[in-house]
């Protein structure tokens, strides 16, 4: 009897945790149905993948779509339109927003706000404040809630936490693994003279390699106390690096593709179009993160999309603000890092599908397996693309990789069977869902 499927991937070479094969994909109701070789079935749709990777969609656990408050740099509908034209089929966003995301209303709002709008799979996080520590325990249960935030020190927006004792509190009254901002808040105010107008290559000078080591080594700390998991963003030295390497029971680790593809001296040629918090450091700390890439230290790749206006950040240095695009370019930058030899399409994998199901216990999603949602990333290894401003979908239209040409590109973004972008075209717009969390699914 010929088995039928609403989709059948057909003739492409699949990455997942069985290794990298030709082998076809059959999808029903969005879901994975069976991986092999499909030439006797039939389905509705036949997407041709011959001579393309298809990869589990890739999930980017860290963006900042600016809704609601900062609706002119960009919104859930522009910045999901730019996750899926660069192969991301799921996010989860930051909440300081204005208002910020810190109570059962305002995540219930995002939500809402994302119905129907959302190109893309998505949750928010809880941002953890001193004010709503002793509710986090419940409001990181919500549906649609990716766990809590928290500053240690200050970015954009307005959250902060940045003592021990406010810290542990949050600490002490969560269940899930809690996303932090490691810096070190008393250092940056002490080193804030340090800033020189007009020159951002200062940044990295006041932001220094000792505050982001403080934040980290206080947080481990902190974390092993309250016997919690914490995960550090954006880890920018080298010096955190390899101080994480002997705390992955309490800490686990995310890095970049602008700390890992941009150093300090590109302050040059972007100026504050550079700047980001933590900054963009020298070079050997590019060397000591990647070297935790290599020996896995760093289990997953966000982005941090942080978009601002050209006229924001055109302001003299440091009115400026610290921010750049990037869940666009997160895919073809790294392809590009792929071809160049500097880690595996596997490892591409496992930081971006596996590893963010893994450390935030995503429901159905992060690999290419029987029962897994229909989430795929499908990029063509060999495409060389100059990358331009004017492909930006993000709100901001620029990117500091404006210029750069990439070997790797993503052709096809597929959301639970459902292609969303082919091709460099929006093909079904606004299917987003909230994204399932194992720890947060509703008990019978």
């Amino acid at each position: 009897m010929t088995r039928i499927f609403d989709v059948i991937l057909k003739g492409g070479v699949v990455v997942n945790q069985d290794g990298v094969g030709a082998r076809d994909i059959g999808v029903r109701d969005g879901r994975i149905l069976d991986i092999g070789q499909l030439d006797a079935a039939s389905a509705g749709e036949v997407v041709d993948c011959a001579g393309l990777t298809v990869l589990p969609g890739v999930i980017d656990t860290q963006v900042h779509f600016r809704e609601p408050g900062a609706e002119h740099k960009e919104d859930l509908e522009s910045g999901s339109r730019a996750a899926v034209m660069g192969g991301v089929t799921a996010v989860f966003e930051m909440p300081n927003t204005n208002p910020q995301t810190t109570n059962a209303a305002a995540l219930e709002d995002k939500l809402a706000r994302a119905r129907g709008r959302m190109h893309c799979d998505h949750a928010f996080f809880m941002g953890g404040t001193r004010e709503n520590a002793r509710e986090l325990g419940e409001l990181e249960m919500l549906p649609g809630c990716a766990g809590v935030k928290v500053f240690v020190g200050s970015s954009t927006g307005t959250l902060l936490l940045e003592d021990d004792e406010g810290i542990d509190i949050v600490l002490r009254h969560i269940r899930r693994r809690a996303a932090f901002h490691a810096e070190d808040e008393p250092r940056l105010r002490d080193r804030a003279d340090l800033r020189e107008p007009g020159r951002p290559e200062t940044h990295p000078i006041w932001r220094d390699e000792t505050a982001a080591i403080l934040a980290t080594q206080r947080l481990i700390d902190l974390a092993r106390a309250a016997g919690r998991r914490i995960h550090i963003l954006h880890v920018s030295t080298e010096e955190e690096m390899a101080l994480l390497a002997h705390h992955k029971d309490v800490a686990s680790v995310e890095v970049t593709p602008h700390h890992l593809s941009l150093t300090a001296d590109d302050y040059a040629r972007l100026g504050t179009k550079l700047q980001m918090n933590p900054p963009i450091r020298d070079k050997r700390h590019r060397v000591g993160l990647w070297r935790g890439v290599a020996n896995g230290t760093a289990d997953i790749l966000g982005s941090d999309h942080a978009p601002h206006t050209l006229e924001e950040k055109a302001k003299l240095y440091p009115d400026s603000p610290s921010g750049m695009a990037g869940v666009q370019t997160l895919v073809p930058v790294m392809l590009d890092q792929v071809n160049e030899g500097r880690m595996t399409i596997e490892r591409f994998v496992d930081m971006t599908s596996h590893g963010p199901a893994r450390l935030f216990q995503i429901a159905g999603k992060g690999r290419i397996a029987a029962g897994y949602d229909a989430d795929f990333t499908i990029v063509d290894m060999r495409r060389r693309v100059e990358i331009t401003d004017d492909w930006v979908a993000s709100r901001c239209g620029w990117t500091p990789y404006a210029g750069l040409t990439v070997t790797g590109w993503p052709v096809g973004t597929i959301v639970r069977g459902r292609k969303v972008m082919w091709d460099g075209e929006l093909v079904t717009p606004s299917t987003g869902e909230p994204v399932r969390f194992l720890e947060t699914l509703p008990r019978s």
